[in-house]
């Protein structure tokens, strides 16, 4: 192929990228421009997450600092909660929890008892321990069939512990003897728990399943 030949290819190509250009360069731009949005959308917004997650944190730590010291919100942490539970659950059902102490620290049990109640999404890991809370306050209100009805769960020892009490202060000392027969199942020998179960098995005319391990 001759110099002008290779020459003239050279041109034609050059003039096809031009007009290719012209035809195409804007939507080039604009899509190199969407994907720049688009990264820099998607970094705005991890940020802000964070942020966000930062800060609903910090209101948690202050709120819990404040109720450890036994200052209750007028009220009775409404706000708190449904503030911290919008954006975290978890936080949120920590927050119920501490109040909760707090109200009963300050001798207000049945605020306790309401903000437990009133607890409407609790964190998944955490509901057993609302219910467990709740039950045992319950039952010091003299309300250990309403307790009952938080106490289902067979494989939690806590909860068999608490509906054992609840029987208990029905009358029902086979039900409760059951109960923690139950829940001793389900602790450790070493556990300064079992022992705490084994006394309330005995006080309620059971006997332990190991008369070894209360010696």
């Amino acid at each position: 192929m001759a110099i002008d030949d290779l020459l003239v290819d050279e041109h034609e190509q050059s003039e096809r990228v031009r007009n290719w250009l012209q035809h195409n360069g804007i939507g080039i731009v604009a899509g190199i421009a969407l994907g720049l949005g688009a990264i820099y959308g998607w970094q705005w917004w991890k940020a802000s997450q964070l942020q966000q997650r930062m800060a609903v944190s910090e209101s948690y730590s202050q709120s819990a600092d404040a109720l450890a010291q036994g200052h209750i919100p007028a009220d009775n942490g409404k706000a708190l909660i449904s503030g911290l539970d919008k954006n975290s659950p978890t936080l949120g059902t920590l927050a119920a929890l501490e109040l909760a102490r707090a109200q009963v620290d300050a001798g207000k049990r049945d605020d306790a008892i309401k903000t437990l109640r009133d607890l409407r999404t609790p964190d998944p890991d955490l509901a057993p321990i609302v219910q467990q809370r709740l039950a045992r306050l319950l039952i010091d209100a003299g309300k250990p069939n309403d307790a009952l009805a938080l106490l289902k769960d067979e494989h939690d020892p806590a909860m068999l512990d608490t509906r054992g009490d609840a029987q208990f202060a029905l009358g029902n000392l086979t039900a409760a003897q059951d109960a923690y027969r139950k829940a001793l199942g389900l602790v450790d020998v070493g556990d300064p728990q079992h022992r705490m179960i084994t006394l309330k098995l005995i006080e309620a005319g059971g006997t332990p399943p190991h008369s070894e391990d209360t010696r």
